[in-house]
């Protein structure tokens, strides 16, 4: 537990480090641009398994945490991190966890996430969006984030066997 939870506050931290120095703007993505606090459970699933109840209350929490921090919009990431960690159950359930399926876990949760997004912003029209501006987000995200799950994992595997609940295949 207390390795998903320094997961978690880094990847809070990170987040809010990275998109102060990064262009965060509609036209000016770069590609780098962070979304470690959804990749973060992604990679902390393994350590709630047969604990559903407890990953999906971390899940609320941390978008919690992650509204006051970051959005000011209270509940609405915590809303969408309990629906990725739902999508993330589903995954790790029907796909075997080796290199390669992380990094088509990470890329299908940060789609899904960017698609959420946007459904909300087409429901309210708060911006105007479209599918190549989803597409924009999504392309620019993945290449940081796939090199941070890659770490994170690289980290994971040198854990002491107490603490090591994930088996990668390689």
């Amino acid at each position: 537990m207390v390795i998903t939870i320094i997961i978690f506050i880094c990847s809070l931290l990170l987040d809010g480090i990275l998109s102060n120095f990064l262009p965060y703007m509609v036209g000016d993505l770069s590609l780098f641009t962070p979304m470690f606090t959804v990749v973060s459970l992604v990679v902390v699933y393994p350590f709630f398994i047969k604990k559903n109840r407890h990953y999906f209350i971390s899940c609320f929490i941390i978008g919690i945490c992650y509204d006051f921090m970051y959005t000011n919009l209270l509940f609405y990431n915590a809303i969408l991190f309990t629906l990725v960690g739902m999508i993330v159950l589903l995954l790790y359930k029907y796909m075997r966890l080796n290199w390669f399926s992380i990094l088509l876990f990470v890329a299908i949760i940060i789609a899904t996430y960017e698609c959420m997004n946007a459904l909300i912003i087409l429901l309210f029209q708060l911006v105007p969006m479209t599918f190549y501006r989803l597409l924009y987000k999504v392309s620019h995200s993945l290449l940081l984030n796939l090199c941070y799950v890659e770490i994170l994992y690289f980290i994971i595997l040198f854990l002491p066997k107490k603490y090591k609940r994930i088996a990668i295949n390689c």
